[in-house]
């Protein structure tokens, strides 16, 4: 049975060896000098789409339209 500290724990977070041996593969396949660069890469795209995603949502919750809003003229 695991503990109540062990069941907070996500699955997914790589700790102690695995961390070690993703960061090891990293430098392998990437080097030791390309890998700040990547890390700055992948955060500035991350933050690019949060910004992104907040500019659409503000967008969408200001321009709630609805069918009723259009008038249709037949002529």
């Amino acid at each position: 049975m695991l503990t109540q500290a062990a069941e907070q724990i996500p699955l997914f977070i790589p700790v102690g060896p695995e961390l070690i041996v993703i960061l090891a593969v990293l430098i392998l396949l990437f080097g030791a000098n390309r890998i700040p660069k990547l890390a700055r890469a992948v955060g500035q795209s991350l933050s690019e789409f949060q910004r992104g995603r907040e500019e659409s949502k503000q967008s969408s919750e200001s321009a709630d339209v609805t069918a009723d809003d259009f008038k249709f003229n037949n002529d």
